[in-house]
This record gives structure tokens, C-alpha cells and sequence, in this order.
């Protein structure tokens, strides 16, 4: 596979765009945000189902997509998907490095990690497991909560990572009038979670 991406010099680009980041605990800051195709672990309620199809989307040149995202304001990059861990990103963290952009990951993992990241947010996913060397990695653990069962699966996951990262608890944005106070009611209980908000969806920004 490292062929076709010629060792991460070409990756499968759904978008790029600037924007605030809307979840977790970079949620309000401005960044350029990276959206690579393809993912094959199938969530319900994945709301980025356009991705999933990795064939549709073009090969894109790391050089391009470093040269659009390194001429906005903001030094920081968001690499998502999709799932983009499935290609391999250090051809892409090291431009990013080379001109003083800060990289962020969000990432299921499922996938062997690769690239050097200055933040990496886990969010795990029930049918496709995180590796173990993930855990030990990530600086946020943002867990998606669908109903209440989804709240074990979060304890399982936060028993795994390091004392230092975040953890929260992010409601499913489809049942989010029915699922919130259930996420508000565990936290109060259990603080050390936090609650992350969709909040582009609620400002209606990309």
C-alpha cells in the first residue's frame, strides 16, 4: 500500500479548510483541518459516512495539502478522516514540523500509529478496538456515547491510558436531546470526565 501513497507523499484527500475546532479540549481554537478517505470500521451513526470510500476521493500531494493549510494564521493542524492512521503520515508531520505547524491527530486506533504529533485524541471504537501502543500515546480520550452501555465501554478504555489524559464524553450528535442528560448525570458523578460538544454543529460552521 506504501506504493500507492509513495511512502505518505500522496494521501487520499476528502477536504481541507480552515475552521474552529468544535470538540474536545481544543474546542474554540482555530485550525486547518485535514480530512483524509477512507475507513472501514462502519459506525452507526458516523456522520462522515462520505469518507468511508477510499477509492473516491483523489490521491493528493502532501506538498499541496501542507502548502494550502501552512499560509493560514493559525500554526495548528487537525489530521482526520475518515481514519487516517490507515496511511502512513510522516512524510506529512515532518513538512508540517519543517515550517513550525503544530500537528493534531484524531484517531480511532485501530491502526498502527506513524508521523510525530504534538496532541493525539483516541477515540475508540467498540467493533475495531484500539492497539494496545495507542493508549500510552494519546493526550485526550474522547469517547462517543450513544446510550448508557457506551459508558462501560468508556470506563474500559480510560483504565488504559495515561494518568494525564483527558477524558471525555461526548454525546452522539443524533441523540443528543435524549443522550446529554445521561452524560451529564455520569460526570457529575464520576468528574474525572469531562463533557466535549459538538459546537460547530451548534455554531453551523464546517
Amino acid at each position: 500500500m506504501d506504493d500507492l501513497f509513495e511512502g505518505g507523499r500522496k494521501l487520499p484527500l476528502v477536504e481541507d479548510f480552515y475552521t474552529i475546532q468544535g470538540e474536545g479540549y481544543h474546542t474554540g481554537k482555530a485550525a486547518y483541518f485535514i480530512r483524509l478517505g477512507g475507513c472501514d470500521i462502519g459506525c452507526s451513526w458516523c456522520d462522515a459516512r462520505y469518507t468511508w470510500d477510499r477509492r473516491v476521493h483523489p490521491l493528493v500531494p502532501a506538498d499541496e495539502i501542507i502548502g494550502r493549510a501552512s499560509s493560514f494564521p493559525s500554526a495548528s493542524v487537525v489530521v482526520t478522516g475518515g481514519e487516517p492512521c490507515a496511511y502512513p503520515l510522516g512524510y506529512l508531520c515532518n513538512g508540517f514540523k519543517e515550517r513550525g505547524v503544530e500537528t493534531f491527530l484524531e484517531t480511532s486506533g485501530s491502526y498502527p500509529l506513524t508521523g510525530e504529533w504534538d496532541w493525539i485524541c483516541l477515540s475508540p471504537k467498540k467493533q475495531s478496538p484500539p492497539l494496545p501502543g495507542i493508549y500510552e500515546r494519546a493526550d485526550e480520550l474522547k469517547v462517543i456515547v450513544c446510550d448508557e452501555s457506551d459508558l462501560e465501554w468508556a470506563e474500559d478504555n480510560a483504565g488504559k491510558v495515561r494518568s494525564s489524559c483527558l477524558l471525555y464524553l461526548q454525546p452522539e450528535w443524533s441523540r443528543y436531546e435524549t443522550i446529554i442528560s445521561v452524560v451529564i448525570d455520569y460526570i457529575k458523578k464520576n468528574p474525572g470526565w469531562m463533557v466535549s460538544l459538538q459546537a460547530h454543529k451548534f455554531m453551523h460552521i464546517p
